[in-house]
């Protein structure tokens, strides 16, 4: 294991997918602003405060299931909307009309921009793999496998977790750390022979949670005293540092 940087123990890793494998998470980033700020516009007018891009996305909708994601960040507007239903349309406003426009919104990026992997982190799944451990990728979105497709990348996990999956298996998403739970669970492995990989506040905080082996932060966005803050044991810029940095 310490060719992968981890400690000896660890037995499988466990990866989220935006901001950690693909380079999705601007593509996220840019859907909710477009969301909320359209609905803030309506809701308020011309001089309605928008969506702020990075504290907004980091702080309330980043790592988390896209209906929480609605609710966290209404509630830090003072909002509160009806919740609605999953199938309601993307004109609606409700809860998860508001998360629903915001998927379409998502899809069309994905479809018309693509989908990059960070090549480091690439390298480091395939070292990971090398080495004999298990991978499994626990996301919250519900497009994973589409994003995973997209970067070309699919082949390299076991198993996936994810937003599909947990609403399946009705697992609350992160900062709980049933989805990471599942993840182990599917792969054979005690939570503390699992290392995390992480790039949100609300994954670190389901690593934490979870009691876990390793949580490594992959710091994105300039906030890698906030990663170790919310449990990270160690903050790397790419994963691939991990392989350079042995332990």
């Amino acid at each position: 294991m310490r060719k992968l940087g981890l400690p000896d123990a660890v037995r499988a890793c466990l990866f989220d997918m935006d901001g950690v494998l693909t380079r999705t998470a601007a593509v996220h980033d840019a859907a909710w602003k477009q969301t909320f700020d359209d609905f803030l516009r309506r809701r308020e007018g011309p001089d309605f405060r928008p969506f702020d891009a990075a504290a907004d996305y980091d702080e309330y909708v980043d790592g988390r299931p896209r209906a929480d994601g609605v609710r966290v960040f209404l509630a830090s507007r003072g909002i509160e909307l009806p919740e609605g239903s999953d199938d309601d349309p993307p004109e609606l406003d409700t809860v998860h009309g508001l998360g629903n426009r915001k998927n379409a919104l998502l899809l069309e990026k994905i479809r018309t921009e693509g989908v990059e992997a960070y090549p480091g982190s690439v390298r480091y799944v395939e070292a990971v793999r090398a080495a004999g451990l298990p991978t499994a990728v626990v996301s919250s979105s519900a497009n994973a496998q589409d994003v995973l497709t997209s970067a070309g990348i699919q082949a390299l996990f076991d198993i996936r977790i994810d937003g599909i999956v947990a609403a399946e298996r009705r697992l609350p998403g992160k900062p709980q750390p049933d989805t990471y739970l599942a993840a182990a669970h599917d792969l054979g492995v005690e939570p503390g022979a699992a290392a995390v990989f992480e790039d949100a506040l609300a994954g670190m905080d389901a690593g934490r949670s979870g009691r876990f082996g390793y949580v490594v932060g992959v710091d994105r966005a300039g906030q890698a005293d906030a990663l170790r803050e919310h449990g990270a044991d160690t903050v790397v810029d790419d994963l691939a540092e991990l392989l350079e940095n042995r332990r």
